[in-house]
């Protein structure tokens, strides 16, 4: 049985092609999630050049690299492969084709925040891996 759920949080969008390119917005700016973290623009501080795309934030579970991040107006895009030369990375390709899994969430540390009624703002942080999620 799947409990019910009262509201469900889509935090990023993203689209794959069928070789596993993968592109989303990691992070919009301007509403905060639900837990209350809000993020800024300029917070973001890449700690590698490449970092890893992971499936539901589980560090065994590496399926891809992100190649290109960058703050937008909007909010966090990034830009990736999947391994598809790895099974379970061609699994999660299916997945995200199907629409099964079709979000993004991030993994960072915070470095500044302040306190804004019941929201945390994030002035900065160190991003470390962007996940594909399920909904």
């Amino acid at each position: 049985m799947i409990p019910a759920m009262d509201r469900l949080e889509v935090k990023a969008s993203l689209t794959v092609t069928d070789a596993g390119e993968i592109v989303g917005t990691a992070w919009p700016f301007g509403e905060p999630d639900t837990a209350g973290d809000l993020i800024v623009k300029g917070a973001f501080n890449f700690v590698s050049n490449e970092l890893p795309i992971l499936f539901q934030h589980n560090p065994a579970d590496l399926i891809g690299t992100w190649t290109d991040a960058a703050e937008t107006p909007d909010g966090l895009v990034v830009k990736g492969k999947l391994h598809t030369d790895q099974p379970r990375a061609r699994t999660i390709l299916g997945m995200v084709k199907s629409g099964l899994v079709a979000g993004l969430s991030i993994g960072f540390k915070t470095k500044s925040s302040t306190q804004q009624g019941r929201n945390r703002v994030i002035a900065a942080l160190d991003l470390y891996e962007i996940s594909v999620v399920r909904n």
